[in-house]
């Protein structure tokens, strides 16, 4: 598989109610992820009820082991009822422009 990094964007609306239990899952999910193999970049951000993971994995391996992993299933799992719609999950390309320090993710 390749060896370039992968980035991911992982965005989920929580319905109103259950903004909190939401962000408690993701929360208890990012140890466990920070661990696994390959992750160089797994951080979460909020917006009104909206949690956006930015990911960035060492190659196409490790985002691979990743999708099988513990922690995410126990995510999903805890996650699934309190979703106002199916998580948008976007496997992103780099775009070379401007300055490479300031154009890309560092691991």
């Amino acid at each position: 598989m390749s060896s370039a990094p992968v980035v991911v964007v992982a965005t989920f609306t929580a319905k109103p109610e259950s903004v909190d239990t939401v962000r408690d899952a993701c929360k208890t999910a990012i140890e466990a992820v920070h661990q696994e193999p390959g992750c160089d970049l797994y951080a979460l951000h909020e917006a009104d009820g909206t949690f956006v993971f930015v990911e960035q994995w060492a190659d196409q391996d490790a985002l691979k082991v990743h999708g099988t992993a513990p922690a995410v299933g126990a995510l999903f799992g805890a996650i699934g009822d309190h979703l106002a719609a199916p998580p948008d999950i976007k496997f992103l390309q780099r775009v070379v422009a401007g300055d490479p320090a300031k154009g890309q993710l560092r691991a």
